[in-house]
């Protein structure tokens, strides 16, 4: 997430309480692999913070966890229609693909991902599907023989 990006976590005012508690208690639960209560736990504040590109970018990393690949799908392109500069959005987008077998697509995110920030995890993603589309491609051409 860019620091211009709304965050409901860093907001002061009388529900900002509530909002960082369910939020913290969300990723609490994301962390300790309970994603389905992260998300009963983030509900309320899908709702109540729809610019908010934290709260979906949490939101997606549920429903990624939870094997919703559809809806974390949506999660991450909702964030990055938000925030177009956010690179871990791009490529959990890439591995989101990668797990519905979309293997050009994800490769395209995480090309993406690698140019905005070549992390080793992110280049890894991409050489493991680029290899994984390699192999196809061998089995499509080699099967006459």
């Amino acid at each position: 997430m860019s620091a211009a990006q709304h965050d409901p976590v860093e907001e002061d005012g009388p529900g900002a309480a509530s909002a960082v508690e369910a939020f913290r208690r969300a990723e609490d639960l994301l962390e300790r692999r309970r994603p389905l209560d992260a998300l009963k736990a983030l509900a309320p504040l899908l709702d109540a913070e729809p610019e908010a590109a934290s709260v979906h970018l949490l939101a997606a990393r549920a429903y990624l966890a939870s094997a919703q690949f559809r809806r974390a799908e949506e999660g991450f392109l909702r964030v990055l229609e938000l925030d177009p500069a956010d690179h871990y959005a791009r490529f959990a987008l890439g591995r989101t693909l990668q797990r519905q077998s979309r293997l050009a697509e994800a490769r395209a995110q995480l090309r993406m991902a690698v140019v905005m920030d070549p992390r080793p995890e992110y280049q890894e993603a991409l050489g493991e599907v680029s290899a994984n589309i390699a192999v196809r491609s061998d089995r499509a051409g080699g099967s006459g023989g």
